[in-house]
């Protein structure tokens, strides 16, 4: 979804989401063309007669359009940039004009009820979007709609709550689209055939579901509403982008996150059938690779690519470890296997590519240290996750005294576990030591943040001194996230209770080493030393 930015500088904003009054002096056009608030204040509550007012003022940018068509020596209005029809909606006797409506779909006993009283053009842009949008859309009620309507926009009626006001405004904008009125008739002819007023509406409709919280707040109508707005919305190339864009980095973040924090994901691999970011061609023009380098777009593939590998086997763990029959069986050795080797062959396939190269030659700005330093801790703290998930569940054959609690097999597996687990962790302490020591976890936005809590946490529990650079990282991130002072003191404490000897595993107790010294079990390379070496040099 694509954010509305103001010409003008922010203004306060009240918690209703209306602006206040003083930051509106100056801007007296109403209504505003970015919707930081609406004046008059629209909320729940407003009638929908007055919200009619708004859905139909003039053009936000009237000042700056220029009618298509002549105004045939008639005084000029602001909705001529509507069409030649459109300056009646200036007069308020248009807008306010009732008739007497008898609805084929919605009998009406003329001779036991009122007369049924509807703005004509409102009534027309409604009749439109049930007869065409509703019959492939059903999720509105006709009758409670229209009964729920006429209410609003009678003046003595306040018995009822109103519809809600980005409804209206959806279900009007629709009616745009395809109403043969003769208003929206004279706005078609135009290059293109496009109606202006359509567009408008629309766009007044995403305002309003964005100040009124729909897309925030989970509620039934909120529900509907988004339903009905998605489908409504044309997308250029760039807007299909930045959807894309957008899906990629829900799908990913939703998996990772599953992992992170011991839940299913919410999207699946069945929820989707590609493999990697596929968006439109982007625009290298002027880019050459004269020095050996990638294209841009061959950049944003290859971090896509690895991004959803991992994320598949992420949300595979998820689906496998998180579960209450794992929490009480154990782990099956098939699934742990299975996860070693598909970590493995993404760290053989993908790491070198976007992860940290083996030395820092060469100045790294922000951007590049911190999104490669992402990318490689994200690797490593899986191998951390899974070993945690084996220390807290175990090996169910070992559980279920299916096999023999030393069974060679299993004990090579979780003895390759734990040696990517605390290689992992030690790497990711030295990614944070360089980028402390530079100053960028302090810019950070919480990228490296669960991997400094998940390295260091294991860190501390086996007594390993390189947790302090998890903890000066830890240290840096609070001046823009205050939670994390807490979780570096919390691992300062679990760091002195290893050293003093209390136990901190349970299933793989007997695999970790009582205490283990910096030069033991370090199954790293010397990439880490590097690192801080060459810090220097970011």
């Amino acid at each position: 979804m694509s954010a509305s930015y103001s010409k003008f500088s922010s203004p306060s904003i009240l918690d209703n989401g209306a602006v206040a009054a003083s930051a509106l002096q100056s801007h007296q056009n109403i209504p505003l063309p970015v919707k930081y608030g609406f004046r008059p204040n629209i909320n729940l509550n407003t009638p929908t007669r007055d919200l009619l007012s708004y859905i139909f003022a003039p053009p936000d940018d009237a000042d700056h359009q220029m009618p298509f068509s002549s105004t045939h020596g008639r005084k000029p209005s602001p909705y001529d940039a509507w069409g030649d029809q459109a300056c009646r909606l200036e007069n308020d006797s248009f807008k306010a004009e009732y008739v007497f409506m008898k609805f084929i779909s919605h009998p009406i006993n003329m001779a036991a009820s009122k007369p049924n009283l509807f703005p004509l053009f409102t009534l027309d842009l409604v009749e439109v979007f049930f007869q065409i949008v509703h019959t492939r859309i059903p999720l509105l009620n006709p009758a409670q709609f229209r009964d729920r309507l006429q209410l609003g926009l009678s003046p003595s009626s306040h018995s009822q709550e109103p519809l809600h006001p980005a409804l209206v405004a959806t279900v009007l904008a629709w009616g745009t689209k395809f109403s043969e009125h003769p208003l929206l008739v004279a706005d078609r002819r135009r290059p293109g055939g496009q109606s202006l007023l359509a567009k408008t509406l629309i766009d007044r409709a995403r305002d309003l579901a964005e100040a009124l919280k729909v897309h925030r707040i989970p509620k039934a109508d909120h529900v509907v509403i988004g339903l009905l707005i998605e489908p409504l919305q044309s997308l250029n190339a760039e807007s299909r982008g930045m959807m894309v864009f957008a899906w990629w980095m829900a799908l990913i973040s939703d998996a990772y996150a599953s992992v992170y924090y011991r839940r299913k994901p919410v999207l699946d691999d069945e929820d989707y059938d590609v493999d990697f970011y596929t968006g439109e061609p982007l625009n290298t023009e002027g880019i050459t690779d004269a020095q050996g380098l990638q294209s841009p777009r061959d950049q944003l593939e290859g971090y896509y690519g690895a991004a959803h590998s991992l994320a598949r086997t992420a949300r595979s763990m998820s689906r496998h470890l998180w579960k209450p029959v794992t929490d009480v069986e154990g782990i099956p050795f098939d699934v742990l296997q299975k996860f070693t080797v598909e970590l493995t062959e993404w760290r053989d396939k993908y790491l070198t590519l976007v992860g940290v190269p083996s030395n820092f030659k060469g100045d790294w700005d922000f951007v590049s240290a911190v999104s490669s330093c992402a990318s490689d801790a994200t690797y490593h703290v899986m191998w951390i996750i899974l070993f945690n998930a084996l220390d807290d569940f175990g090996v169910r054959e070992i559980q279920n005294n299916s096999v023999d609690s030393n069974n060679p097999r299993i004990e090579e597996v979780k003895r390759k576990i734990l040696e990517e687990a605390l290689h992992g962790a030690l790497r990711i302490a030295g990614l944070a030591a360089v980028l402390t020591s530079n100053g960028y976890l302090r810019l950070d936005p919480a990228v490296m943040h669960v991997s400094c809590i998940q390295a260091g946490t294991l860190l501390a529990r086996l007594g390993r001194q390189e947790v302090k650079n998890c903890i000066e990282g830890l240290e840096q991130y609070s001046h823009s996230y205050e939670e994390a002072g807490a979780q570096a003191l919390e691992m300062g404490k679990t760091y002195a209770q290893a050293l003093a000897g209390e136990p901190q595993f349970r299933n793989m107790g007997r695999s970790v080493p009582a205490r283990m010294t910096p030069d033991e079990g370090s199954s790293t390379d010397d990439h880490d030393t590097d690192m801080k070496e060459d810090r220097v040099h970011m």
